[in-house]
């Protein structure tokens, strides 16, 4: 089967099933589109087949951040409603990757690419542990803060490595470095926006993922040490780029030096203005990062 339309992960779908896959491809792929313009020209850069299976995946992971981070309060449920709406999701998500299909279909789309992949509840349930510490009021301590960045950020890096080796199988000591790859990239991602979204975490969210700091008194000192660890995992994540299928590889080079770029504009902006700005690469130089990053080795290394 080809890999430029989504379907079970044996044989072929009917017309029927095509038609519905189809659909739920097209849901994902309206729901990137609203929110994630980076994502969205990064995304461009993959492989077809590959392209539809990441943005199943990464729409599925937005409607389930939109339950926490403010759509869901914003209809007027409070927490036990958003915590019962979050426990329907992730079992639907279950029932759907056991099966094959759901009635949601963003949910559809992913259960498709799950099964085709192999995606397994032993990713999904961290990430959804996450998402539910995220209606938690405690503070987060150095552990709690590590574990929900794995759920967040590192198993959706390591659900994507899934899609990138599906034909491009490897070594054991090679899954095992690509996988670190994908963790270290997941985590940077999600560190560099905490720091970037300071103000609406704490002011409209009353979060702080960066526990020990007071956040009304971010020193510029804190705020280098915390892109030192940052950049430490770019760094990581940019060791195991040339071991990616060229159907990645460049989709996902281009990622990595768009947020190296925003780590970059975080340094230079001052650690007080971070709570009224929220720091962003402008638009044109994103294209510019695309392009370079579409044209091979050479001009990544520019």
């Amino acid at each position: 089967m080809s890999r430029d339309t989504l379907g079970p992960a044996v044989g072929a779908p009917s017309t029927g099933l095509a038609n519905y896959n189809a659909a739920a491809l097209a849901s994902a792929t309206t729901v990137i589109g609203q929110y994630s313009t980076s994502f969205g020209l990064a995304a461009r850069l993959l492989a077809p087949g590959v392209r539809e299976e990441v943005r199943s995946i990464y729409a599925l992971v937005r409607i389930a951040d939109e339950i926490v981070d403010g759509a869901a309060s914003g209809a007027g449920i409070d927490l036990a409603g958003q915590r019962e709406l979050l426990d329907d999701l992730e079992q639907e998500t279950e029932r759907a990757m056991a099966r094959g299909f759901s009635t949601n279909l963003v949910v559809h789309a992913f259960a498709v690419t799950a099964r085709r992949v192999g995606i397994e509840p032993a990713l999904t349930r961290p990430f959804y542990a996450s998402m539910r510490r995220d209606l938690d009021p405690a503070p987060f301590t150095a552990a709690s803060v590590a574990e929900y960045i794995y759920g967040s950020a590192e198993v959706v890096g390591l659900m994507c490595l899934r899609s990138f080796l599906r034909d491009s199988p490897r070594s054991p000591e090679d899954q095992e470095i690509l996988e670190h790859g994908a963790r270290s990239l997941g985590a940077a991602f999600q560190k560099v926006n905490f720091l970037r979204d300071l103000a609406a975490d704490r002011d409209a969210l009353g979060r702080n993922y960066f526990p020990g700091v007071d956040l009304t008194r971010l020193t510029e000192p804190q705020k280098q040490l915390l892109l030192d660890d940052m950049d430490a995992d770019l760094e990581a994540a940019e060791r195991v780029l040339p071991m990616l299928p060229t159907s990645s590889r460049r989709a996902v080079t281009a990622a990595h030096r768009l947020f190296a770029r925003l780590s970059a504009k975080l340094r230079e902006t001052p650690a007080h203005a971070l709570m009224s700005t929220r720091v962003r690469v402008p638009d044109p130089e994103k294209l510019m990062i695309a392009l370079s990053s579409s044209l091979g080795p050479q001009a990544w290394r520019r």
